[in-house]
């Protein structure tokens, strides 16, 4: 053998080292400081056998604090460790059927071996219905909405084994919603489920369980952002936009209908163009080319008190967003005194430091919000305390640190941009003389009253 390969023979192995463990060790992306526990659990029941197969109850627990699943809904799909059917379903649907032909009299549901499985819309027929089902897909996140974080679907399962040694659990499960972003583990078997009776008096259990977990990443569901963050504030008249192709730049050249203008005489036409159905984003032409932007505005001082005013605008023609949540990182939230129709929860992900709020819509008030137009946007008003010992509006304090949308992270300006108190003094003495001028005038006008 060569000699210089044998010198080489380390530092390539060092090298492929490096590149495996690119390949194995999992995106930072995919570990959420504001939710580190959060996933979606997926728990797969066995809850009796029969004569080929089992009757088994699949739910998903939706246990991410502000992450939900919108319309079109999740889609969820496996692969058979066998040669398994469905022979019929409850709750849910395959959404092809795949080749049934060896099947003669009895046809099953669905003969792929990677089904894929929707859910069903709401006002289905009660004998097609099982409890948590039927919602469309959309499943709420756990702090917004647990009673609508959990969906189900009931599955008969043919040629599978009629045991719990005989049987397998599925492989490669995937979860969309409705694109990629979610990995799902292995199906690990767990201790069986418990039942109890609505009365109370009974506590039955599955034959066998097994759990599948399924984690997002912002960075596989889409290389993008999708929104941005602009500024205002009363004591600067600068209007700080969001930064330039935050979400990608106008390319009319070589990506035509990448956009449309606001007073586009074509704009109902692009709107029902090609891609209506697929959920593809048709974004106003703006300088961000963001499909949301929430504007942070500092509306006023008051002298224990400061307010700020929140606004979440729509550029997507083509989606309305239910359920819509932000996620605002900001110190002063442990002094928080009212916020204005919005719903409020603290997050608190570092112990006992509550700087990080969740806001979401009120129900049937401002919880959707429709696509872009006159009525794609919501806002609100938020009230704070000052701590004397940290509250300043200089140096940006005032204007929040991460903003995030229906758990993304939204694009914020440079903070040398952030709108900055006045650094000349002859600005703030006009302000002075100008309040002195009103009080004065005033004054002399109940003095005049007072004398007539």
């Amino acid at each position: 053998m060569n000699r210089s390969s044998l010198n080489l023979s380390p530092f390539a192995c060092s090298i492929g080292l490096f590149f495996a463990l690119l390949v194995l060790i999992p995106s930072s992306e995919a570990y959420d400081p504001l939710d580190p526990t959060g996933n979606i659990t997926i728990k797969w029941d066995i809850m009796q056998w029969t004569a080929d197969g089992y009757v088994g109850v699949v739910t998903m627990y939706n246990y991410q604090k502000y992450r939900h699943i919108q319309s079109p809904g999740w889609t969820l799909g496996w692969t058979w460790s066998k040669k398994e059917v469905i022979w019929s379903m409850v709750g849910g649907q395959a959404t092809e059927q795949g080749d049934c032909s060896k099947f003669k009299g009895n046809i099953p549901h669905c003969c792929k071996r990677d089904p894929s499985i929707v859910d069903l819309l709401p006002g289905t027929p009660y004998n097609m219905q099982i409890a948590n089902c039927c919602k469309g897909g959309v499943l709420s996140s756990w702090l917004q909405d647990p009673a609508n974080a959990v969906a189900s679907f009931q599955v008969s399962v043919g040629q599978s084994g009629t045991t719990n040694k005989t049987v397998k659990a599925p492989k490669n499960v995937t979860l969309k919603t409705p694109g990629p972003g979610y990995t799902c583990g292995a199906a690990k078997k767990v201790p069986s489920s418990i039942f109890i009776s609505q009365d109370g008096r009974r506590i039955t259990q599955s034959l066998l369980t097994w759990n599948i977990t399924c984690t997002y990443s912002q960075f596989l569901a889409q290389r993008t952002p999708t929104c941005c963050v602009s500024m205002s504030s009363f004591y600067n008249d600068t209007i700080v936009n969001c930064p330039t192709c935050s979400c990608g730049c106008q390319n009319n050249i070589t990506k035509p209908g990448s956009c449309v203008e606001a007073k586009s005489p074509y704009l109902q036409q692009s709107i029902n163009g090609p891609g209506k159905n697929s959920y593809t984003p048709l974004v106003q032409c703006t300088s961000h080319m963001c499909p949301i932007r929430v504007h942070w505005h500092v509306k006023l001082n008051y002298k224990e008190y400061w307010r700020v005013k929140v606004a979440v605008t729509n550029f997507n023609y083509r989606m309305n967003y239910s359920q819509w949540n932000l996620v605002i990182q900001h110190p002063n939230f442990n002094n928080l005194t009212t916020i204005f129709s919005f719903n409020y929860a603290s997050l608190v992900p570092y112990g006992s430091i509550n700087d990080t709020a969740m806001l979401w819509g009120v129900k049937y008030y401002n919880d959707l919000l429709m696509a872009a137009g006159p009525d794609g946007n919501v806002q609100s008003e938020i009230l704070f305390r000052k701590d004397p010992d940290t509250f300043t509006f200089s140096k940006g304090w005032a204007y929040p640190r991460k903003i995030y949308f229906n758990g993304d992270n939204c694009v914020m300006p440079p903070p040398d941009q952030y709108p900055m108190l006045p650094n000349s003094s002859r600005r703030l003495a006009h302000q002075v003389i100008n309040t002195i001028f009103v009080a004065c005038m005033s004054l002399a006008s109940m003095l005049i009253l007072r004398g007539g």
